[in-house]
């Protein structure tokens, strides 16, 4: 994708120190790698996994998961750069990966030779570390330098090498980064944009960076020139060089919260302020036309935008502050822009349509900005892979929850597609039905959810159920493949339901904008409504329903565990937030306050602690026997978190099931074998829990 500042990934934190609280008895579980939490957490691993283990379904269902992970025909998804397809893959030869590329005629045969660039096994066993890719940034245009990324067991935090794609190897005195989360972009041959974030006073109180640097080549670190300072309360302020054909823009993006940003345009030695709305989204540029996605209504002059729409206007009019924004989408109550990417001539929008995706294309003519729906697949998910902005080539993929994931090779411009690659299907879909529902959520809002029946299906209320929501920062949900549902869930009998719940981005800003704050209970009510929807239906009831959710998702179910433990047999909890109260003091928790509020604030504590997991658990309560699931490596949502939920349900004398990957990262696993096995133990307890459930839990 060109140009789209949308797709700059929001880096994590440090490890952050501990604040002493007198009224919390589990603070000591928040030393991430100390002696007496790991042991606790070693011990918990220890009896969770014998438990799970002895399910009689955990060993086939470990196999099958491994083997459809490291299948050898899964589809290698491209990334174009240079007109070249690149790949990052993994395999049961390759466990850390291999970077590889190919030309894209050579793309186009079923199995392709690949040119292998770096051996992640190879170098980790050379080097004696346990690296996992973190990606590579590569020059534009000539792609012939990198910078490589590395992270120690799968966290946040990077090394940053310059890699010459030439000689194929590391360059000596190139541009290097020690283990921090400091980014590093390339801007030119020889200068590099650059935020340190080693020290407490380079870091926002999210624990980002906020100074840019141009750092040049042949000079130390800390020589590097200060071009922008963002404020200490900041989220984090990055820079970044965009190309719109030959034309190079640098920009800085400024984020003073999660929500809203910034853009100064670095010219001369001298910054200018793009002036649109703080909550908008720069998506691009594109023949000199700047793409702004708005997040609520806007005014300038006497035309009126609405909350959603997909804006432009000539780049050098809105620097000179005389723009004139012309209208290239609004969207429906039923729609939103769930992505925007551009060719080389063309913007390609993603649109979601009662959470169905489709492509509308806009070129820019003589008579303005016209628009085409792309004549593509619909009733599925749809996802740009890949632009290439040399020409109108473009890579997109089709999935739904029946249809293995199918990869297209298509022309922006000539509205021309085909299939070049297919996965093989992973379970047997026959007699296996998916419907869209709406459930009627406690403030009257309609909540749509797919449900995905397994053949045989009867609505006698005793299916084993299992509910996936996310519900937050304008994240949309879509109907997927899984292999590992497919197969270990499906074709066992069991039902899967996607709920679409506020929070999430489905409907576009409002949709997410409804249940920020002293909203979030919307996001509870929601899954609670499409449970009892479930339930009414005669899909499902109580012993027989879980619900799984990870990172806010982990929020999301561990709250509504705590506020409806009637309703579900199975609470699977990931990666998760649960202490409301200290998590902005924890990792990057404080770049979260514009989602949850401030918990110092008192009135917005107020509204906080009415839902906080760790705080609301209850001795007194019959909670089910929930599953939660952290990583000692993941240095974005603090594993302290789900540490203590699981000590205070303990103590309260509730039963629990915890396991701790000591690697991993906030994705839970470091590699393709850690991912089958967690897989595994999740479905051996949704199996415990709901095909076999009990009444008494």
């Amino acid at each position: 994708m060109k140009n789209s500042l949308g797709a700059v990934l929001l880096a994590a934190v440090f490890v952050s120190g501990s604040v002493m609280a007198n009224d919390d008895p589990f603070l000591w579980l928040e030393e991430i790698e100390g002696d007496t939490a790991l042991e606790w957490a070693r011990e918990q691993n220890e009896r969770s996994e014998a438990f799970l283990r002895a399910h009689p379904l955990f060993e086939e269902l470990h196999k099958r998961n491994l083997e459809i992970l490291t299948s050898e025909d899964r589809i290698a998804f491209p990334s174009l750069m240079g007109g070249q397809i690149f790949n990052f893959w993994r395999d049961a030869n390759h466990v850390r990966g291999i970077w590889r590329v190919t030309t894209r005629e050579n793309f186009r045969d079923p199995r392709p030779e690949w040119d292998v660039i770096i051996d992640v096994d190879q170098l980790a066993a050379e080097e004696e570390q346990n690296w996992v890719w973190a990606g590579a940034n590569c020059r534009y245009p000539d792609y012939d330098r990198c910078l490589v990324g590395l992270s120690i067991g799968g966290a946040d935090a990077a090394v940053r090498r310059e890699f010459d794609m030439e000689s194929r190897s590391f360059v000596e005195d190139g541009f290097v980064l020690p283990e921090s989360k400091s980014y590093i972009s390339w801007r030119d041959r020889d200068s590099v944009f650059f935020g340190p974030a080693f020290e407490p006073e380079q870091m926002t109180t999210s624990e980002y960076a906020r100074k840019v640097y141009i750092w040049r080549r042949g000079t130390p670190r800390e020589e590097a020139e200060l071009v922008f300072e963002g404020q200490r309360e900041d989220v984090l302020v990055w820079g970044s060089r965009l190309w719109d054909g030959d034309t190079a823009w640098d920009v800085i993006i400024r984020l003073p919260t999660f929500f809203t940003r910034e853009y100064h345009v670095l010219r001369d030695g001298q910054t200018v302020r793009v002036d649109v709305p703080g909550d908008a989204n720069l998506a691009g540029i594109i023949g000199g036309q700047l793409l702004v996605e708005l997040r609520s209504d806007w005014t300038p002059g006497d035309t009126t935008f609405v909350q959603g729409a997909l804006l432009a206007a000539d780049m050098e009019s809105v620097l000179a502050g005389e723009p004139s924004f012309e209208l290239l989408f609004a969207p429906n109550e039923r729609q939103a822009v769930n992505g925007v990417s551009t060719t080389q001539n063309t913007v390609i929008v993603s649109i979601l349509e009662d959470v169905i995706g489709q492509f509308v294309r806009f070129t820019r003519t003589e008579d303005g900005w016209q628009q085409t729906r792309l004549d593509i697949p619909a009733s599925g998910t749809l996802n740009v892979v890949t632009t290439d902005d040399r020409s109108d080539a473009f890579y997109f993929n089709y999935t739904d929850f029946l249809t293995p994931t199918r990869l297209y090779e298509a022309d922006a411009m000539a509205d021309t597609h085909r299939q070049i690659r297919s996965e093989p299907s992973r379970f047997n879909k026959d007699g296996m039905e998916v419907e869209q529902h709406f459930a009627t959520s406690a403030d009257g809002e309609r909540i749509p959810y797919f449900i995905v029946k397994p053949a045989g299906f009867e609505a006698n209320g005793s299916n084993p159920t299992l509910i996936g929501a996310y519900g937050g920062f304008e994240v949309a949900r879509t109907a997927f493949y899984s292999g590992i549902i497919g197969s270990g869930w499906l074709e066992r009998g069991g039902v899967y339901v996607l709920a679409n719940i506020r929070g999430g981005g489905e409907f576009g800003p409002r949709w997410h904008q409804a249940a920020l704050r002293e909203n979030r209970q919307r996001a509870f009510d929601d899954l609670i409504a499409v449970a009892e929807d479930l339930i009414e239906r005669g899909v499902t009831s109580p012993p027989h329903l879980g619900i799984q959710g990870g990172s806010n998702g982990g929020l999301l179910t561990g709250a509504v565990m705590v506020q409806r433990p009637d309703l579900f047999n199975a609470v699977i909890i990931q990666v998760p937030l649960l202490d409301m109260k200290r998590y902005h003091k924890l990792l990057a928790g404080a770049s979260w306050m514009a989602e949850y509020g401030n918990p110092d604030d008192p009135e917005d504590w107020a509204f906080i602690s009415q839902y906080s997991p760790y705080q609301k658990l209850s001795a007194e309560a019959n909670y089910p026997k929930a599953f939660v699931t952290t990583s000692t490596r993941d240095d974005r949502v603090h594993p302290g978190h789900a540490r203590k939920f699981v000590a205070r349900m303990l103590e309260q004398g509730h039963e629990v099931l915890y396991f701790e990957n000591i690697e991993g990262g906030h994705g839970g696993a470091a590699n393709l074998e850690q991912s089958a096995y967690i897989n595994a133990l999740i479905q051996a307890y949704l199996h415990e829990r709901l095909a076999g459930a009990r009444e008494d839990g």
